[in-house]
C-alpha cells in the first residue's frame, strides 16, 4: 500500500520547481492532492500530467488573506479534510544588501513569512477541527541560518522568520496530533535558481557556466540538489517515517552548512 493513500494534501508554489516536485513525489505516494500557485497553467499543467481525480488546480496568491481561506476550505470539502500541508510558495531576487528597497522587503515578506504563517494556521484550524491531527512542512532555506550565498539578506530575514514560526508551531500544536517541519534546501536546480545564477554571473562577468562550475566546486557532494530530493525529505517527514519527528529545520543542501 502507498504510505499516503487515502491522505489529502495542499501544496503551495507548485507551478514550478521545488513545489511541483514535491506535489510529483506525494501523489506518488498515494495523496490525493490540492495544488496552487499564482500561475494557474502551471498547476492546471501539473494537475493535468497527474491524472484525472489525482488532483485539483487553483490559483491563489498566499499573501492575500481571502485566497488562503479559500484554498484550505476548497481542499477541506473536495477529500473531506486538510492532512498535509506544504508551504512550499516564495518569492525572491538578486540583490546586494546595499539595493534592497521597502518593496522588495514588503514583497518577500507578505509572502515567505506573512503568508507561511498564516496558511499554516488556517491548515492548523482545519486539522484541528477534524480532530485527526496533520502535518506540515514549511520550505525555508539554508537562508535563513545564515548561508552567505543567498540572493538576498531580505529573502534569508524572512526564511529565518519561517525556521523560528515552525519551532514555535509544533510545540504549540503537537498537543493536537500536528507535526510541524521545516526543510531548509540549499543551492538547488530550478527555474528560479536558474535565472538567479544567470543574472549573478552577468554581475561577475564571467560566463554562466563558469560561475555554477566554480559554486559547485564549494558543494561537499559536488553538484547543486535536484528539487526530487527536497521532494523526497517532504515525503519521508509527513509519511509514517516522520511520525517522532517535529519543531525541526533540516537542511537537504549537499552540505554546504552542517547545523
Amino acid at each position: 500500500m502507498l504510505q499516503l493513500e487515502g491522505r489529502s494534501a495542499l501544496v503551495t508554489g507548485a507551478g514550478r520547481g521545488i513545489g511541483r516536485a514535491i506535489a510529483i513525489g506525494l501523489a506518488e505516494q498515494g495523496a490525493s492532492l490540492l495544488v496552487t500557485d499564482v500561475n494557474l497553467d502551471a498547476v492546471e499543467g501539473l494537475a493535468g500530467e497527474l491524472g484525472e481525480g489525482r488532483a485539483i488546480a487553483l490559483r491563489a496568491d498566499v499573501s492575500d488573506l481571502t485566497d488562503v481561506d479559500r484554498m484550505v476550505e476548497r481542499c477541506a470539502t473536495a477529500y473531506g479534510s486538510v492532512d498535509i500541508l506544504v508551504n512550499n510558495a516564495a518569492v525572491t531576487r538578486f540583490a546586494d544588501v546595499m539595493r534592497i528597497t521597502p518593496g522588495d522587503w514588503d514583497n518577500m515578506h507578505s509572502v515567505n513569512a506573512r503568508g507561511t504563517f498564516f496558511t499554516m494556521q488556517r491548515a492548523a484550524r482545519e486539522m484541528i477541527s477534524s480532530g485527526s491531527g496533520g502535518r506540515i512542512v514549511n520550505i525555508a532555506s539554508i537562508a535563513g541560518k545564515g548561508f552567505s550565498g543567498t540572493s538576498n539578506a531580505a529573502y534569508a530575514a524572512s526564511k529565518g522568520a519561517v525556521i523560528a514560526m515552525t519551532a514555535i508551531a509544533a510545540h504549540q500544536l503537537g498537543p493536537h496530533g500536528i507535526n510541524v517541519n521545516a526543510v531548509c534546501p540549499g543551492l538547488t536546480r530550478t527555474p528560479l535558481g536558474d535565472d538567479l545564477a544567470g543574472q549573478v554571473a552577468s554581475l561577475l562577468g564571467m560566463p554562466e557556466k563558469q560561475f555554477r562550475e566554480e559554486r559547485e566546486a564549494t558543494i561537499p557532494i559536488g553538484r547543486e540538489c535536484r528539487p526530487e530530493e527536497i521532494a523526497a525529505m517532504v515525503a519521508f517527514l509527513v509519511g509514517p517515517g516522520g511520525d517522532a519527528i517535529t519543531g525541526q529545520a533540516i537542511n537537504v543542501d549537499g552540505g554546504i552548512l552542517n547545523f
